[in-house]
């Protein structure tokens, strides 16, 4: 008896496969939890709100999926000190979903906005239960990305007043995560971000011009690569040696002979 044609994947479930929660999951499988629902793309548009995380007594309804875009990031409040930063391959809202570590996840009213354009799809919660309840891949994805939030705001704590360090505590903070993803680096080993300077100030707590100073630093010093005639935006910041990076994250002062002030 001839064996029954595979069916197609669907373009959501090909685009969902491309996230790092459902990379590589069995696309038959996963289509059977997908076909009941409309799931269409969503566009997230630069310097709105999306959503204010952690507010008393409210919880989301569905999983933020990115596939394209962004960056996304939480700013705290009163400082406006940008805490969390995604892009396309990760997720966001899990911390706010009243689901596995979401239910003690507890922080301060912060205010989450695409920064730049970002194309999601938002995943019921009921979808999201049912997948983690039925795969042990899922489940430890799942789990992993909020180790990697808190590790992202453990290496923020280390930002210090030194703008060399601080700047790198976030590059490295971003490294560590988008390797932990599987989204980076590329072929080259390098780790290629859309990261405005404005951002970087924002988490680093400095000011702009400083911000620009040391990125043109660890540029003469290789620690960046040059911009490329690939890159569709000035923002983009190329981590070409992350090993180098991290020695100046946990540099003294007086190790750091390219930064010119003392």
């Amino acid at each position: 008896m001839a064996k029954a044609a595979k069916q197609p994947k669907s373009d959501l479930t090909i685009r969902l496969q491309s996230n790092y929660l459902f990379k590589e999951l069995d696309a038959e499988w996963l289509g059977d939890y997908l076909k009941t629902l409309d799931l269409k793309g969503e566009k997230l548009y630069s310097s709105r709100p999306v959503y204010t995380a952690f507010r008393p007594g409210v919880s989301l309804d569905f999983l933020y999926v990115i596939v394209n875009g962004g960056p996304v990031i939480t700013r705290s409040t009163p400082l406006d000190r940008v805490i969390s930063i995604s892009y396309p391959g990760g997720c966001f809202g899990m911390r706010n979903l009243a689901f596995s570590y979401g239910q003690v996840s507890r922080s301060f009213p912060s205010l989450v906005e695409a920064y730049k354009t970002t194309d999601v799809f938002q995943i019921p919660l009921d979808v999201i239960e049912s997948i983690y309840k039925e795969n042990q891949t899922f489940r430890d994805r799942y789990d992993l990305l909020f180790e990697l939030r808190e590790k992202f705001q453990y290496h923020l704590l280390n930002c210090s007043t030194y703008p060399p360090q601080a700047v790198a505590a976030l590059l490295r903070a971003l490294v560590y995560q988008e390797r932990s993803l599987g989204n980076q680096p590329d072929a080259n080993g390098v780790y290629v971000f859309d990261l405005p300077v404005d951002v970087i100030a924002h988490a680093s707590q400095l000011n702009h011009r400083t911000v620009e100073q040391v990125l043109k630093g660890m540029q003469q010093v290789g620690l960046l690569a040059s911009p490329t005639a690939k890159d569709t935006s000035s923002d983009i910041v190329r981590v070409a040696d992350p090993e180098g990076l991290k020695e100046v994250y946990s540099a003294t002062r007086d190790k750091v002979a390219w930064w010119p002030l003392k």
